[in-house]
């Protein structure tokens, strides 16, 4: 969908831009010269409202010229500089959440073709605690957000008891990893979110995040959700987890070579995890994703509305605007 807006927005750009070329150059330029030569024979008593009707402009002429000067300014800025992005689920809490409206630096991981993706001009390329938006590679039409734990080379490992992450670097296949990444983790509390639960035919759905005071009680059907801050390298974020409940650890990508559970981040990769550990469709469950499918860079949070996935929003929340912490 975000590919054929883009596909969108680059052809309207082009067909009012060779329209303002024909209107600025040719169309114009012939109007005024009908105009002088209709002027000249009558000797200049002809008004300006019976001139205006000699040669006039044809409406989708106007309205195509006028329009491209904005359309460019929006595909340039899009295209290249920024894209606003909306949080659908609650994969990124408590650092993102359902309703935030984002902002993405699409040239922090280069310059790049906004149809195919491809990389124009190099500038950069994710580190470990960015927040990144991607091409879901299983599914190219989707945009997915995750925070990035491995680069190329590292070695990841997933405790899924104590739902701790370890990175190793420079490990290649067959060689000892050179160094272990500094990952810490404060002791666990528990977090004013609540996720609340329904039964279902097959067993317990989610059915929502709650923000309850933690002198509150929960509700039936919810779960008071687990905080603590991970430290990875030098940044550091809050992470979610449901207590007591359990990875799915057979549905997680095994990788060739590797045990369940550890992945060596091939070349022009990267591993991803969402904040909210036990709500996250992520790498460790459908593997790697390519540098080419990478968007951008979250830095922002331009909007943001009280609302739940799939449904309208009930509020604002106008103390989340502002940068990403």
């Amino acid at each position: 969908m975000a590919n054929m807006f883009a596909l969108i927005l680059a052809i309207a750009t082009l067909v009012t831009g060779i329209i303002w070329c024909f209107e600025r150059f040719k169309w114009a330029p012939a109007r005024r010269a009908k105009i002088a030569a209709v002027n000249a024979q009558a000797a200049g008593t002809v008004d300006e409202a019976a001139l205006a009707k000699v040669a006039r402009q044809p409406g989708w002429v106007e309205t195509g010229a006028s329009v491209f000067p904005v359309l460019l300014l929006v595909f340039v800025v899009r295209s290249f500089i920024y894209e606003p992005f909306q949080i659908p689920s609650g994969s990124m809490m408590p650092t993102l959440l359902i309703g935030d409206f984002i902002l993405v630096e699409k040239f922090a991981y280069g310059i790049k073709d906004p149809i195919t993706q491809t990389t124009l001009i190099e500038t950069g390329h994710p580190k470990r605690g960015d927040i990144a938006v991607f091409k879901y590679p299983r599914d190219t039409k989707l945009d997915y957000i995750k925070r990035v734990i491995g680069v190329p080379g590292d070695r990841v490992t997933y405790d899924p008891v104590n739902k701790r992450v370890t990175v190793q670097e420079s490990c290649n296949r067959g060689q000892t990893c050179k160094t272990a990444l500094a990952v810490t983790y404060s002791d666990m509390q528990p977090s004013d979110f609540v996720q609340m639960f329904i039964r279902s035919g097959m067993g317990e759905a989610s059915n929502g995040f709650f923000q309850i005071p933690l002198n509150e009680n929960v509700p039936q059907g919810g779960i008071r959700l687990g905080e603590r801050k991970e430290t990875l390298g030098n940044v550091t974020h809050r992470i979610l987890t449901v207590p007591g409940a359990q990875d799915q650890v057979g549905a997680y990508y095994q990788q060739p070579g590797q045990q369940l559970a550890e992945w060596i981040v091939p070349a022009g990769h990267y591993f991803m995890m969402g904040d909210n550990r036990d709500n996250s469709a992520d790498s460790r469950y459908w593997g790697f994703v390519p540098e080419k499918n990478l968007v951008g860079k979250a830095t922002a949070i331009w909007m943001s509305f009280e609302k739940q996935e799939g449904e309208w929003p009930t509020g604002v929340r106008l103390s989340r605007i502002g940068g990403i912490h």
